[in-house]
């Protein structure tokens, strides 16, 4: 039985994210929020490349799979994104571009010619003493045309589980400490 600091819940998009409002319209929004113990970072962007660190082996393999279909259709692949990250002049984590970034959240993402999509990381404090916060990873998708759509409808469902599963498995390695001031 999951504990509170790592039970994965769906919640509603945080208001005060960036991304809540960032497209017009939007085919998809989803957000997941897990519990953070106390003494934890609350630095967004050491909480991301610990998540996408720490993600399950069986991500891999389907985000092959996925490569291997959207390159049929002209698409960007995960290996083309990962080469880009050498580039100086875009800031990037691994597969990621960043959009943005403060001291509470930072925005992630990519645009392609079927859609683009945002991700944001946000750490949220505790007013408990005994909390680290709560970290919420949400997600805003805006389709271009039938092709993003299309791929939404199959990639959604994949999604959720990914997002679920790399937040459940990076509370069960434990999340890295908040640095010493």
């Amino acid at each position: 039985m999951p504990s509170e600091l790592t039970l994965v819940k769906p919640v509603a998009l945080p208001a005060q994210s960036a991304v809540a409002t960032i497209y017009e319209s939007v085919n998809l929004a989803d957000a997941f929020a897990v519990q953070l113990p106390l003494g934890t970072s609350s630095d967004p962007d050491v909480l991301w490349r610990f998540l996408i660190a720490q993600q399950p082996s069986w991500i891999g393999w389907l985000t092959n799979v996925r490569d291997a279909i959207v390159a049929f259709f002209g698409l960007k692949t995960a290996k083309h994104l990962a080469t880009l990250s050498n580039e100086a002049s875009v800031d990037r984590i691994g597969i990621f571009k960043v959009y943005g970034r403060s001291a509470t959240e930072i925005v992630l993402g990519e645009d392609d010619k079927h859609l683009d999509f945002r991700v944001s990381v946000l750490h949220t404090p505790d007013l408990s003493p005994t909390r680290g916060g709560q970290l919420t990873v949400s997600t805003v998708v805006h389709c271009h045309n039938l092709l993003g759509r299309a791929y939404l409808s199959v990639i959604a469902p994949f999604h959720r589980q990914v997002v679920k599963a790399s937040l459940r498995r990076a509370a069960d390695v434990g999340w890295p400490k908040a640095a010493a001031s």
